[in-house]
């Protein structure tokens, strides 16, 4: 086992280079829950009783092939991937599963949802990715089995064998995204070793992230764009309007199209990777208001990606405020989201590289400046905002040297006694 966890530590950077460069996916949070329309945690929250949570497998008939809907609307995002839940906390599995009556096959759908899902990744060119919720409201030994050794076995059995399932019955799939490990509190006890080296064994160039409580290869911020320590790998999951799961809120509650953008940049300059969810409606259908908004991020990406596609460098050592924009690099190349436009004229304080050239990332047509040892003056600017999408242009410099900028929060000028 350790020399295998060796050799994957090795191929990590072969294995990570197409999610690195991929920057942005959608994330699918879908199942009984999204029938009831109050978010996915609802038979926690409002403790509905387990036979009575149980009736919504019978009632549920989603449309016909709603995951093409989803996989479209990714790639018209600018998306690279996605991940769909397989099963949540309530313990549905959405595909035709040994381990348990309790999914899509014997149920309401009657259908195998996981397999239409991988079906529409792969026509829409998407990588795919299986969420796996650990954690099961719903099998007998899902809370027992941190106090009773027999029911930790039959549920750690009952774990190992969806997961083998999901890594068998569906061809190449790239991303296992565990979630939620209670109430088994180490890995030891979850077997997560074995049950990842298995992963491995089945899906040779997959990648696993970081919640069956080992590291493996990437780290997992939840509702918040935070980058991970220097040289480790991490994704922000996000929700669109705080709810993982389908639930109404005013159109105000959902991040706006500008929002997502900035989110993006943050993730860019952290040098990590944005997973953006979408909570589907019961029978399928994406929310408008998701749409809406991921349909306008796409047109912009397709103006304005160059920055946020590829091998991407954090971006250290340039000032992360300036009242007009934000920074993200790529090598010596500083990458300027101006989400401010300041007219004819802008100017970025405390420059210290040397700036060789100046351009629009949408049309590559060079932009005139001055330098002086205390500014960069880009000149010559249209008076509005090039960009009329969101209203966030970027601008492309190219330094001799890295990117090196140094402001304070003091005078600029010091008074002479």
């Amino acid at each position: 086992m350790a020399e295998q966890k060796t050799q994957w530590d090795r191929n990590r950077s072969r294995r990570m280079k197409w999610w690195h460069e991929a920057r942005f996916g959608m994330f699918v949070h879908w199942g009984l829950y999204s029938q009831l329309g109050r978010h996915e945690w609802v038979m926690n929250r409002e403790r509905i009783p387990l036979k009575e949570y149980e009736k919504l497998a019978r009632t549920w008939k989603p449309k016909e092939r709603p995951a093409r809907e989803w996989a479209s609307l990714a790639k018209q995002a600018g998306m690279k991937y996605m991940v769909m839940t397989t099963k949540h906390h309530e313990g549905f599995c959405l595909w035709d599963t040994k381990q348990t009556n309790y999914n899509a096959m014997k149920c309401g759908p009657k259908r195998d949802l996981v397999r239409e899902y991988v079906e529409a990744c792969r026509e829409f060119d998407l990588k795919i990715g299986f969420y796996y919720s650990l954690m099961d409201w719903h099998h007998p030994d899902g809370a027992r089995c941190a106090k009773n050794e027999a029911a930790r076995r039959r549920f750690t059995d009952f774990t190992q064998g969806c997961v083998r399932e999901l890594c068998t019955n569906y061809g190449k799939i790239d991303v296992m995204w565990y979630d939620v490990s209670w109430p088994l509190r180490s890995p030891e006890l979850w077997e997560s070793s074995k049950m990842n080296a298995m992963v491995r064994e089945l899906q040779p160039h997959i990648i696993i992230n970081n919640r069956s409580q080992l590291p493996e290869d990437f780290g997992t911020p939840e509702e918040h764009i935070r980058a991970a320590e220097k040289g480790r790998a991490w994704e922000a999951c996000m929700t669109f309007n705080g709810s993982w799961g389908w639930q109404p809120c005013p159109p105000e509650d959902w991040h706006s199209v500008r929002k997502v953008i900035e989110m993006l940049r943050t993730a860019t300059a952290g040098g990590g990777n944005l997973l953006l969810n979408i909570g589907p409606k019961g029978d399928g259908s994406v929310p408008d208001e998701a749409a809406e908004r991921l349909v306008p991020v796409g047109k912009w990406l397709k103006k304005f990606g160059e920055p946020v596609y590829g091998k991407v460098d954090r971006a250290e050592g340039i000032e992360g405020w300036l009242p007009t924009g934000r920074w993200t690099r790529k090598g010596n190349t500083g990458y300027y989201w101006v989400t401010r436009w300041p007219g004819e004229e802008l100017v970025i304080g405390g420059m210290k590289s040397k700036l060789l050239s100046a351009s629009f990332v949408q049309d590559g047509k060079p932009i005139k400046f001055r330098q002086t040892k205390d500014q960069l003056i880009l000149r010559g600017l249209p008076k509005t905002s090039p960009d009329k999408i969101a209203e966030v242009t970027v601008l492309k410099l190219d330094f001799k040297t890295k990117p090196k900028q140094v402001l304070g929060t003091g005078c600029v000028v010091l008074c002479k006694r």
